[in-house]
């Protein structure tokens, strides 16, 4: 008679403690964020996964640690969305070369005033004080900062009493979404804050494509001659993809 023999999970390799010095409890510890904050970063791809010793066992370097710290700096003293982060975070590790991020920085130093750059502590808006005034639901806004399109934190005021806040550089994606809602696009019909995605993601890989273009063509150029041309090519750019938009629109009603 066979004897079926129960397969058994390959062994792991074993850590190096030096490489690898904590545990998921060290992370929380060190960076004051519960757990499940640091899977949620993890499972986004914010953060590498650990080293890996058991089904539910990891250990984690030096480098989880900083990227742990910067997503949460991004997230709560920048006021960036997840979504940014994580393309901001692929574009520093990915896209350009050291040279061509040299360049770009250059270049942004003499286009802060013109595009207005986030300032490095944003000004904040009341988050509920907001929502109540435009007319959305408390699960409008907290839709649209669990898909990373707003970023939201806490701040404490001079009694210590919390508030949900927003930067106020991204009050104008609430004020839109709720222009879109008293038209009538609401979720009694099936409109919800994620349909927003799909502009923010033709936008974010079109703008990918863009930034990585001028930075390997415009970097012969000096960066003082590459911001001016930046800064007269956004105006064009702009009303292009409106122009364009309409364009399609009317291009597609046609052949109905």
């Amino acid at each position: 008679m066979d004897v079926a023999i129960a397969s058994k999970e390959p062994a792991r390799p074993a850590v190096d403690r030096e490489a690898y010095p904590y545990r998921m409890k060290d992370l929380c510890e060190r960076t004051g964020l519960p757990r499940q904050v640091i899977h949620f970063y993890i499972q986004q791809g914010l953060v590498p996964e650990g080293h890996k010793t058991g089904r539910n066992m990891a250990y984690y370097g030096e480098p989880h640690l900083a990227r742990i710290l910067l997503v949460r700096k991004l997230q709560h003293e920048r006021f960036l969305p997840l979504r940014a982060i994580k393309a901001l975070l692929e574009e520093r590790d990915e896209a350009f070369s050291p040279a061509q991020r040299r360049f770009v920085h250059e270049v942004k130093a003499r286009l802060s005033a013109t595009l207005g750059a986030r300032a490095d502590k944003p000004t904040t808006a009341d988050a509920n004080e907001l929502i109540k005034k435009l007319g959305l639901s408390r699960k409008d806004l907290e839709d649209m900062v669990e898909l990373g399109l707003i970023a939201a934190a806490e701040e404490h005021d001079a009694s210590g009493r919390a508030r949900l806040v927003v930067a106020s550089d991204d009050t104008w994606i609430l004020e839109t979404f709720a222009e879109f809602r008293r038209i009538g696009f609401d979720e009694s019909i099936g409109f919800s804050a994620r349909d927003i995605l799909m502009y923010e993601e033709a936008m974010g890989a079109l703008f990918t494509r863009e930034a990585k273009l001028l930075a390997e063509r415009l970097s012969s150029l000096s960066p003082e001659q590459a911001a001016s041309m930046v800064e007269r090519a956004l105006p064009l750019i702009n009303a292009f993809l409106v122009r364009y938009h309409d364009a399609l629109a009317r291009n597609f009603l046609a052949t109905l």
